[in-house]
């Protein structure tokens, strides 16, 4: 189990001020979410297990394509609400592009903790949940009932920071 030596908690702080393993990675997808090309919301997203980072996914296009920062957002255009008709948009989720990375390089993530910045939407829980992923721990405020549900549903444990 990860953060069983003294001062290597999962979620609380550590006696030498050292950040616990949650935190820390918290603080690493905080980095990711930099690279975001959305306009809207910037986050980013770690898949990691055994305290190893097996991928690591941004908010954006898919390789290749033009990003929102360089030809606009179609869901601003459209005045689409947040946290609705997630289709009508070019980007990818973090979470999506997370998971896809590390199929793309052959790494299983069955058993993964996702540290994100954001909570994951209903499209990307249903991925999480298909993908074996069993702990996903939150930062930043957005919340999808649904996703909470399913999530809740699925045994997954969600922890919000």
């Amino acid at each position: 189990m990860e953060g069983n030596r003294q001062g290597e908690g999962l979620s609380g702080g550590t006696e030498s001020g050292r950040p616990a393993w949650d935190d820390y990675f918290l603080d690493i997808v905080g980095l990711v979410a930099k690279r975001a090309t959305c306009q809207r919301r910037r986050v980013g997203a770690a898949l990691v297990r055994d305290r190893r980072i097996l991928s690591t996914g941004y908010n954006g296009a898919p390789s290749g394509l033009r990003h929102c920062l360089e030809i606009g957002c179609i869901r601003e255009q459209n005045h689409i609400p947040s946290g609705e008709r997630h289709e009508l948009c070019r980007g990818l989720h973090a979470e999506q592009n997370a998971i896809i990375q590390a199929a793309l390089h052959g790494v299983s993530v069955k058993g993964a903790t996702l540290y994100c910045t954001n909570q994951p939407c209903t499209i990307c829980a249903k991925m999480i949940i298909n993908a074996g992923i069993v702990r996903i721990v939150v930062g930043g405020d957005y919340r999808d009932g649904l996703a909470e549900e399913m999530l809740a549903e699925a045994g997954i444990e969600v922890l919000r920071r």
